[in-house]
């Protein structure tokens, strides 16, 4: 493991928080921090688990999309939380219509209750609605900007995410973003999202530990597809294996589905990368077609965890990298006993930016939210475990690996402790 760039800046403090404490990597660093959060060391509450899909809003083309096409609301009042010098802008499209602004407000929840988590934190957020649109973003950004904001959290959206950037790049201060689409992400500009990426490595990086190599594929025709496919391309000869099959599928799954079943008796692993009920209409595609899904190794993404999946006969079995679902569990049940309502899955996002910020703020002094800092190798903890940023500003999750069965998903290999070098 890379080690911490500054292992001296571990801290103490009492934590507010029942649950599970995260040992510190550091010897001698304390263990009474459940919320503080340091570079290289895990120290953040370890509160995480799905009872809602990662594709509700974790999607990396349902997040990151626009909303649909209905009339948002009046553009909410610019409020503040904490009270803190060091000024951080959290952008979220909080009148937006539907669901987005639905999950916007559970993500001002999550900021909001990771500041009166971390004890006497010195930050103060700055809370902006962008209307779920891009101009609305870049006036958000622009009036957080010249209020003193030293690092902006978010936008939620893709196409917003831009218009944000360019006002943070005038002014030399960095962006967390909540999107998933990676095409955006870029110097200053750090996604703190579930990315297909991740997932991708981590399923077979396990899949080839356990021996299954020879993979046949099937990914959805869309945009999702497209960065699932660069990913396994890259991700299975790395691990020593080989792509047997590799198919894409639109409305006519039948085809794609007859054209793999026929070559695999050369695979021993197959992997499928779509949301449930999606892949249940493949796999009983490939069973219509006449595959054996039961003589091979099934694998998924993130976008498994859900009731379809878990219900259906033929996936049973089928393995899948996920956050471990500990974390996100215990986070539900603090949340609900503040908001009596259950958060978005997204809701994690914004209580670990709100978390990073107040840690970085406490210990890095006035390079606390500089490039190299946010991309300490080491990386850092948070409520769905491991995550580190990377240079070009997508990021690396520890993943955990997930069994499908009846009474949902169960975990088979638990997520790393570290990043390896």
């Amino acid at each position: 493991m890379t080690g911490p760039r500054d292992p001296r800046s571990s801290f103490s403090e009492e934590s507010p928080v029942q649950g599970p404490l995260i040992s510190p990597l550091i010897s001698g660093a304390t263990r009474r921090s459940a919320l503080g959060l340091l570079l290289g060391t895990p120290l953040l509450s370890a509160c995480a688990g799905v009872q809602q899909s990662l594709s509700q809003f974790s999607s990396p083309f349902s997040s990151s999309s626009p909303p649909p096409a209905q009339p948002a609301g009046p553009p909410q009042q610019a409020t503040t939380a904490g009270t803190g010098g060091v000024k951080v802008a959290v952008i979220l499209p909080l009148s937006a219509a539907g669901n987005a602004g639905l999950a916007a407000q559970s993500m001002r929840n999550a900021a909001e209750m990771a500041l009166a988590e971390f004890q006497n934190p010195n930050i103060q957020l700055l809370i902006k609605d962008d209307n779920g649109s891009p101009q609305g973003a870049q006036a958000s950004a622009q009036q957080a900007v010249d209020e003193g904001a030293e690092i902006i959290l978010g936008p939620l959206f893709a196409q917003s995410v831009p218009a944000v950037a360019q006002i943070a790049r005038t002014r030399g201060i960095s962006v967390i973003a909540f999107s998933t689409d990676s095409s955006i992400a870029g110097r200053g500009v750090y996604l703190l999202s579930f990315l297909p990426e991740s997932d991708v490595n981590r399923i077979v990086e396990y899949s080839a530990g356990i021996g299954k190599r020879a993979v046949a594929v099937l990914v959805p025709d869309n945009a999702y597809g497209n960065v699932v496919e660069a990913a396994v391309k890259a991700a299975v000869p790395r691990r020593g294996g080989r792509i047997v099959a590799f198919e894409k599928y639109g409305a006519d799954r039948a085809t794609p589905a007859r054209t793999v079943a026929q070559q695999l008796g050369s695979a021993d692993a197959l992997f499928i990368a779509d949301d449930g009920d999606a892949v249940v209409a493949v796999a009983d595609a490939m069973t219509a077609a006449g595959a054996n899904l039961r003589n091979i190794q099934l694998l998924g993404t993130g976008l498994w965890d859900g009731p379809r999946v878990y219900a259906s006969p033929s996936l049973q079995g089928g393995l899948y990298a996920a956050p471990d679902p500990a974390g996100f569990r215990a986070f539900s049940g603090r949340y609900r006993t503040k908001y009596g309502a259950e958060p978005v899955r997204t809701a994690t996002l914004a209580y670990d930016a709100v978390a990073l910020v107040a840690a970085l703020a406490r210990t890095q002094g006035t390079t606390r939210f500089s490039s190299d800092v946010l991309t300490n190798p080491s990386g850092f903890a948070g409520i769905d475990g491991l995550f580190r940023f990377r240079a070009d500003g997508t990021n690396e999750r520890g993943l955990a690996v997930m069994k499908v069965t009846t009474g949902g998903g169960v975990a088979v290999a638990g997520s790393p402790k570290n990043f390896g070098a």
